[in-house]
């Protein structure tokens, strides 16, 4: 049974940072791509990022820069680290893994969703 267990989303203020986690079971973590999608009240799920299972990362124009994807495979897990957090930043975000990075930014491409966790960037 495949699960993918986000964790890490909270309240924040505009400039804070926060890490969000992934804890994936059921499947060979290490055989997959990795990433994060997000959707904001009323706005259409958008991608944020990923890491292919070998080497690279992608991410969308709005967190590149600020935004840090990454994976331990020993630990089936898969991080972001999101830096200079804006308000526009607040979302669900939710942990995707698939088994290739062809289109990224595509949600149909994903073979696996978590349930995601709330992330609020307030003051």
């Amino acid at each position: 049974q495949v699960q993918l267990v986000e964790s890490g989303g909270g309240l924040v203020q505009p400039g804070d940072s926060l890490s969000v986690s992934c804890k994936a079971s059921g499947f060979a973590f290490d055989r997959f791509a990795m990433g994060w999608f997000r959707q904001a009240p009323g706005k259409e799920r958008e991608f944020v990022a990923a890491i292919p299972r070998t080497f690279g990362t992608y991410y969308s124009d709005s967190v590149k820069g600020r935004f840090a994807i990454s994976r331990d495979n020993d630990k089936n897990t898969v991080y972001m680290m999101m830096n200079r957090l804006k308000p526009e930043d607040t979302a669900v975000y939710y942990c995707v893994a698939g088994g290739s990075t062809a289109q990224v930014n595509r949600a149909d491409q994903w073979d696996y969703w978590g349930q995601g966790t709330q992330v609020t960037v307030s003051s």
